[in-house]
């Protein structure tokens, strides 16, 4: 049994997406981090480090983006999230750490931010998907891109790959369902999303 322990918008939404792509039965849990809700005793004694998103797996905890999507990917095949051939599942953990490290890494500052994002659409180039199909890489992606390009107020076509793609993550099913269902928690919260 999988259960989903998540705060509408923030980078636990990478995993819930995935999760509605793969089409796995999960139980979703939100947490706030906005009302500090990743702090109180209750989920500390899942997450000692308060963090989400937390993936407990039959009771047991994963945490991180990269490991959970990686996972994901590697537990159900058949949703064709990661590459088949070692080399493709490579590059997958290559945009992915870049994404943690490099893009997510440069959240405190807009102008980092910006430099970082046009590195991704540099790796990104022409393509529709990070690996050339749809994988963990692109849902990593549009995550950061999504939440950053609405809190460092990025201009329409100052990145225009990456809005592309962000347009093609937004109209998928499963990208749709998942932010429709995290908004409606975030607004009985009285939190507004992106």
């Amino acid at each position: 049994m999988l259960v989903l322990y998540f705060s509408p918008g923030s980078s636990s939404l990478a995993i819930h997406i995935a999760l509605n792509e793969i089409g796995a039965p999960f139980e979703a849990k939100p947490v706030l981090v906005a009302t500090k809700e990743t702090r109180k005793p209750e989920f500390l004694a899942i997450n000692p480090e308060g963090k989400v998103p937390s993936l407990l797996i039959d009771g047991r905890l994963l945490t991180e983006v990269l490991a959970i999507l990686f996972y994901l990917g590697e537990k159900y095949p058949e949703g064709k999230l990661l590459p088949e051939s070692l080399e493709g599942k490579a590059q997958a953990l290559s945009w992915m750490s870049f994404l943690a490290s490099t893009v997510h890494g440069a959240r405190a500052n807009g102008e980092e931010v910006r430099g970082a994002f046009r590195l991704a659409a540099n790796r990104l180039g022409d393509r529709a998907w990070a690996l050339g199909d749809y994988s963990v890489a692109d849902i990593f992606l549009f995550r950061l891109f999504w939440r950053f390009a609405a809190r460092f107020k990025f201009v329409a076509g100052e990145f225009p790959t990456l809005e592309a793609h962000r347009a093609r993550m937004l109209a998928r099913p499963a990208v749709v369902a998942t932010l429709a269902a995290e908004v409606l928690i975030a607004e009985k919260a009285g939190l507004t999303l992106p």
